[in-house]
């Protein structure tokens, strides 16, 4: 039986730099699955061809351009083509990056940081190889775009309105659930006997809109300190902050070493460390650390998920959002035998469920949960 042949996956790269258009299609396409079928320099002939060719499945797309920049021609190009995907491209500065956060509210799926110079970005495997990846995860959902969506999974058993003191008890798996995917996991009894007094998130691809959407809801309605993961660089992750910061009403900042936790604030890891939870004194603080990339990320989530059930136990709730990969799902996984309490974001609702699906797979889930219910979930137990 010969396997089946997918046709290549059919994208569509816009730069006003003819050098840059050139070097990222022959970038793209020395892998055989991927085609570029249309190759422009600016936004508005971005969205002619969205409008008259539908076959165009991922736009990788430049935000500074002349006649239409990136984020102008961004929700144009997603009315001609709802089921386009596009991911942002642009080079590490500050205004770049609050413009791709930018993109992201307005429907972008990713994004992707190349070199500032032509002669860096001919060369650059990290590039290259990140773009491709993304051109086929988003390609493959642009074609699963439409599908029938199955019901959410719902948590194994509705968590406590009231809470007693603390007991010991053994965490039973519940009913086998099946994912969109059809791939088989089990739910744990959630073990809510105390209020949480830490929330830890740990989100990649397509986790800075699904954290705005949280925190909207959330604002100020719980008083935990919330640790923050997402696989983004060093300029991003300060502007994301700024961003929760203005959305949630709480004090949002990047993570320090020795800064002490409390409560009512949100600290985010900064891009390119660690963010783990140590402890001075009777205070427990944030410790930054330059260690070795876990699962291809720093900052990675185990190690965040790690210290969080060494420092907190029973009394720690950790969150996994959408993501490529399967960082997190180890850290969750010592967070419930700490003790602790694990839910992911269902698959119908991520961009990409790759880090929740591991999670879940893994049955170490309490509740696996569509995104606009996981703020209220949150509120229910804490």
């Amino acid at each position: 039986m010969t396997e089946e042949i997918k046709e290549p996956y059919k994208v569509m790269v816009v730069d006003d730099s003819l050098v840059i258009r050139g070097i990222v299609n022959r970038m793209i396409q020395t892998d055989s699955q991927i085609q570029v079928v249309k190759s422009v320099g600016n936004g508005q002939l971005a969205v002619t061809e969205a409008v008259k060719d539908p076959s165009i499945e991922v736009v990788v797309l430049d935000i500074e351009m002349p006649v239409m920049d990136g984020l102008t021609a961004l929700p144009k190009i997603l009315e001609a083509n709802p089921s386009i995907q596009v991911i942002m491209s642009s080079t590490l500065t500050l205004k770049n990056a609050e413009v791709s956060l930018k993109a992201l509210s307005l429907g972008a799926c990713d994004y992707v940081t190349k070199p500032s110079s032509t002669s860096t970005l001919s060369g650059d495997e990290t590039y290259k190889n990140d773009l491709i990846e993304k051109i086929k995860v988003f390609g493959e959902r642009a074609r699963s775009r439409g599908g029938i969506r199955k019901k959410p999974v719902s948590p194994a058993s509705p968590a406590p309105s009231s809470f007693k003191p603390e007991q010991k008890e053994m965490k039973v798996t519940t009913t086998v659930r099946k994912s969109l995917y059809s791939t088989d996991f089990t739910l744990v009894k959630p073990n809510f006997k105390m209020v949480p007094e830490v929330i830890a998130i740990g989100s990649s691809t397509g986790g800075p809109p699904a954290l705005f959407k949280i925190f909207e809801e959330l604002k100020t309605s719980i008083k935990q300190p919330i640790l923050i993961t997402q696989h983004m660089p060093a300029t991003f992750t300060k502007i994301l902050a700024e961003h929760i910061s203005r959305i949630s009403g709480k004090v949002a900042v990047e993570g320090e070493d020795g800064m002490v936790i409390e409560n009512n604030k949100i600290y985010i890891a900064p891009g390119g460390f660690h963010m783990i939870v140590d402890k001075k004194g009777a205070s427990k603080v944030i410790k930054i650390t330059s260690a070795p990339a876990e699962n291809f990320c720093r900052p990675a989530v185990d190690p965040m998920f790690r210290s969080i059930a060494e420092h907190y136990g029973t009394k720690a709730l950790a969150i996994v959002l959408t993501g490529m990969g399967y960082d997190g799902s180890k850290g969750s996984k010592v967070i419930l035998e700490a003790g602790g309490n694990v839910i992911a974001q269902d698959e119908a609702s991520s961009i990409v469920w790759g880090m929740p699906g591991a999670t879940a797979q893994l049955g170490v889930c309490c509740a696996v949960l569509p995104l606009d219910e996981i703020a209220s979930y949150i509120k229910k137990v804490s």
